[in-house]
């Protein structure tokens, strides 16, 4: 997945999560995506620093 879509994705989460009549069950459900989600954008952003200090080293 790109870091692109995984920062849209979590958007619509949070702004389904602000919904004050949302069920707990879907709450939980969207805030375990969530949490997926900001793991794989973290991935992807260690890994563009990674290469990018290889660049500036080399």
């Amino acid at each position: 997945m790109k870091f692109e879509k995984a920062v849209e994705d979590l958007k619509k989460i949070v702004k389904e999560l602000e919904d004050e009549n949302l069920e707990l069950e879907r709450a939980v459900e969207l805030y375990e995506k969530g949490m997926e989600l900001a793991k794989v954008a973290d991935d992807v952003l260690s890994k563009a620093e990674m290469r990018v200090k290889q660049l500036n080293d080399e």
